[in-house]
């Protein structure tokens, strides 16, 4: 679980380190406010994989998988879901994300308002976006059972735009594509 205590300590003392005093007025409370956003934000870190399927494995029958021509005969796209995360490397918002899920049922499919929750939960977490798109592909295979998934993530990351290069504009895209998305690249169709 996230240690609350231990971030206003750290927190009052990078303050200091850069030279402020966390005693003036506008700073007093600012090591417990970011100790209660960092356990907002990162409330990701506290559950595995494994944990968030179990939250949101409740799913519905779905009947006949395949059309006659042995195509999938349905696929569940979900486009556009807003998030954000965290990047592991210099601790930095990855914002304005949009993430895009796709899977073909495998005779049991998802609540819509489930797979918005998984991608925000993967984000709340100190991550890689690569590593996004993988988490949300195994989550979105453990409820449904369908290896036919797809995740596409783009977005902005602020170790970017913000410092070292500061490339104000530059986007990351990245694409987790597994079973039939990637042996049919006409299925990505449904992604863009």
């Amino acid at each position: 679980m996230i240690d609350e205590k231990a971030i206003e300590m750290h927190i009052r003392g990078i303050l200091e380190a850069l030279g402020d005093d966390p005693e003036r007025e506008g700073l007093k409370d600012t090591p417990k406010r970011v100790a209660r956003m960092y356990s907002e934000v990162f409330a990701g870190m506290n559950y595995t994989n494994h944990e968030i399927a179990q939250m949101f494995e409740k799913t519905f029958e779905d009947g006949e998988d395949m059309a006659m021509d042995g195509q999938p005969g349905r696929v569940v796209v979900m486009k556009d879901i807003d998030m954000f995360s965290w990047c592991e490397h210099h601790m930095a918002l990855m914002y304005d994300m949009k993430a895009n899920v796709a899977y073909i049922p495998n005779g049991r499919v998802i609540g819509l308002s489930k797979i918005a929750r998984v991608c925000d939960m993967v984000g709340r977490r100190l991550q890689l976006q690569e590593r996004i798109g993988q988490d949300i592909a195994d989550i979105i295979t453990e409820i449904t059972g369908s290896e036919d998934v797809a995740v596409t993530i783009e977005g902005y990351h602020s170790c970017v735009t913000v410092r070292g290069i500061k490339k104000a504009g530059t986007k990351t895209f990245t694409a987790e594509i597994r079973g039939q998305f990637r042996d049919n690249p006409n299925l990505m169709f449904y992604l863009k």
